[in-house]
């Protein structure tokens, strides 16, 4: 079990992260939460005596409270709690007592939140996935199969259906998502990419149909992130309209049946965006064992490939390609966590 002072630090560190990528209200709400969190309700004494790892590496639990508050203010559940969130500005005191009050009143509905991992589907991410891809299609000409690990609602496995901006390079057509990150490093490959097939897995996946599941995605955006919650509509309306799905699925038993599926003429691209660093060792291990296993089936006419963008205890997010039939991998670029910069270094020869 978690001490309550490693526990606080879980709200502190992040704090820290939610200031590095742009949400000083959600950063101040894990600060307090640090300093001022007693154990004298049931709520407060279940975070304090939390069993395992509480940090970002773990259960998130930080996250897990701050996304169950903003789903208390979103679903109309709490009006004291809405009065002080964004656009709301008040000072430390009167937020706090706003949230003190709820974590009494609202307790079932917390508590029942609490028992679920966060849920992210960050659109950006996929302005740092898109020169992988470009640089598979640019290398064998073919068109591409996608597996997506940890697909959530599917948003960034409908990546092609998204406009994109990267310095002076643009790729897509017409589109209700526009993608422009920061960009570093010269332009990726140019390509035109056909997606023959798309699929992903997610153990507890969201409907884009779903009122109650599109709530609870907008719940872990960060409240005073208002461009971030209008991309995630925007890319949720063209999911629905493509009636885009995700399958129920524990990760590996999902690869499994995907790789072992011919794919003479395409490339088999299995990827995942800070998804993978979240599978326990052992199933991290078992994953990377199979695909290296198809990888020695592939060929230059049903080529594989394993795009990642994952933590590496290093500034944002790695991306890496690994490549069959001769299996190279390189660090291609690194990006923010939520695909703000990129910083491009390309498949060199």
């Amino acid at each position: 079990m978690a001490n309550t002072l490693s526990i606080r630090d879980s709200f502190l560190d992040q704090a820290r992260s939610c200031e590095a990528l742009g949400s000083p209200f959600n950063a101040r709400l894990c600060r307090l939460v640090a300093a001022k969190l007693e154990d004298n309700n049931a709520v407060a004494n279940r975070i304090l005596s939390w069993p395992g790892d509480t940090t970002s590496a773990g259960d998130s639990v930080p996250l897990r409270l701050a996304g169950t508050l903003h789903a208390l203010v979103l679903n109309g559940l709490n009006g004291s709690l809405a009065r002080v969130y964004p656009p709301h500005h008040v000072d430390d005191d009167a937020l706090w007592a706003a949230v003190s009050q709820a974590l009494v009143e609202n307790e079932s509905f917390i508590q029942e939140r609490l028992n679920s991992a966060p849920q992210t589907n960050e659109v950006r991410r996929s302005a740092a996935l898109l020169p992988g891809f470009l640089t598979l299609a640019s290398l064998f000409g073919l068109p591409l199969k996608l597996s997506e690990v940890g697909a959530s609602a599917g948003l960034n496995l409908q990546w092609d259906r998204y406009r994109y901006q990267l310095a002076d390079f643009i790729w897509g057509g017409p589109s209700k998502v526009t993608l422009a990150p920061e960009w570093q490093g010269a332009s990726p490959p140019f390509a035109d990419i056909t997606v023959a097939e798309r699929a992903g897995c997610d153990l507890n996946p969201l409907d884009p149909t779903s009122s109650e599941d599109q709530m609870r995605l907008f719940s872990y955006i960060w409240p005073d992130q208002t461009d971030r919650l209008e991309r995630t509509k925007a890319a949720l309306d063209i999911a629905t309209n493509n009636n885009l799905s995700v399958t129920r699925a524990d990760a590996i038993e999902w690869l499994k049946t995907r790789l072992t599926q011919p794919h003479d003429g395409l490339i088999h691209v299995i990827y995942n965006s800070v998804a993978w660093q979240y599978l326990p060792d052992r199933l991290k291990a078992e994953g990377e064992a199979l695909i290296q296993q198809a990888g020695q089936h592939a060929t230059m006419h049903a080529p594989l490939a394993h795009l990642q963008m994952e933590a590496d205890g290093k500034r944002g997010a790695a991306l890496s390609l690994q490549i069959w039939p001769n299996g190279e991998k390189r660090e291609i670029g690194r990006a923010d966590f939520h695909g703000r910069w990129i910083n491009w270094a390309g498949w060199t020869p």
